[in-house]
């Protein structure tokens, strides 16, 4: 018996709904992962056979068949092995801001976000869009939703920093080319089992008027809330709920990811820099470019992975990248250590 089945043996286990949510998504990332690692152990006994008939020189097309299922199922496992760290089983938040250019950024950041949403209903994450601000023409000021489902975070961890755009403008009415960027910032989303501490005196909250949807209610009531944490710096808003209340409890969930992210993050640069190793910075360096025109190309900078379907790539399918990039990790030594 695994220690994640005695603890939900225990009495009042049921009782704490969060903590058992937790634990529930363990139990089906491990259970993935053994289910994998049969198939494989019954691939193992059918290669055996496979190799005794080609010994005798008795061939089949359907091994070679078998041959691309098997190493589909490798790759799946060295994928969930990869997704190891002490964050990676956690849901995810995600925050799209458009960089400087006005309509043609929040454009951007708005192709980002479909992009990325198309991305988790393809893959049956949940999804809730915890705030989001129109821009005054056209796409997006600011984007931020939740990615729920198994390794959530562990998959889109690797999609944080600033993805660029080429392509002609359609706000341009001289066609001309433009290049546009906006920044993608990805936080596990912690729950209560995680203990960060956050006093009030350091908050400062403050109530608008929620410019989303919502009919006449949200120009009677100041629903939407933005908390500001002090001695971070860190704001964060929320203005999708029509209650007060909701939207506040929505907003402190996502200061409490965005202050666990940062402690680990300072966290990793001070082990890094005692075992002499360099950081790469991501942090708001450029990613990926976009190009749709003159040829249309989508490049990973980082791992050099290329998809010259752009359309595909910004219909959802980011695969390729986050694979790559996933491939590309080296397991950190003494990850263990950084959990809070």
């Amino acid at each position: 018996m695994s220690d994640i089945d005695r603890q939900m043996e225990q009495p009042g286990f049921w009782d704490n709904p969060q903590q058992n949510a937790a634990i529930m998504q363990q139990r089906r990332a491990l259970e993935r992962r053994l289910q994998t690692l049969n198939r494989l152990r019954s691939d193992s006994d059918e290669l055996t056979a496979w190799r005794e008939l080609m010994e005798e020189g008795e061939g089949d097309p359907e091994f070679d068949r078998f041959l691309d299922r098997l190493e589909q199922d490798l790759e799946k496992l060295e994928l969930e092995l990869k997704l190891s760290g002490p964050d990676d089983d956690k849901n995810s938040i995600v925050a799209i801001h458009p960089g400087a250019g006005g309509t043609e950024s929040q454009d951007w950041a708005e192709m980002l976000l479909r992009m990325y949403l198309r991305w988790a209903e393809q893959h049956d994450y949940a999804v809730e869009m915890l705030d989001r601000q129109d821009g005054e023409e056209a796409g997006i000021k600011s984007a931020v939703f939740a990615v729920r489902g198994p390794n959530a975070y562990g998959y889109l961890k690797g999609e944080a920093g600033v993805h660029r755009l080429v392509r002609i403008s359609p706000f341009d009415f001289q066609a001309r080319r433009h290049t546009s960027f906006a920044s993608v910032d990805v936080y596990p989303e912690v729950d209560d089992t995680v203990e960060i501490t956050i006093e009030d005196k350091d908050l400062k909250i403050d109530t608008y008027r929620s410019s989303g949807a919502g009919g006449q209610h949200v120009n009677k009531t100041e629903s939407a809330v933005r908390i500001t944490h002090l001695p971070s710096g860190i704001v964060v808003a929320c203005q999708n709920e029509r209650s007060q209340i909701k939207n506040r409890a929505m907003a402190m969930k996502v200061l409490r990811s965005r202050l666990y992210d940062q402690e680990m993050q300072r966290r990793a640069a001070e082990q890094a820099e005692r075992e002499g190793k360099k950081m790469d910075n991501s942090w708001g360096s450029q990613i990926r470019s976009y190009v749709l025109h003159p040829y249309r190309l989508v490049k990973d900078h980082r791992t050099g992975a290329e998809v010259g379907d752009s359309s595909r790539v910004l219909d959802g399918d980011v695969d390729p990248f986050i694979e790559a990039w996933l491939k590309g990790q080296m397991a950190a030594p003494g990850q263990d250590d950084l959990a809070l």
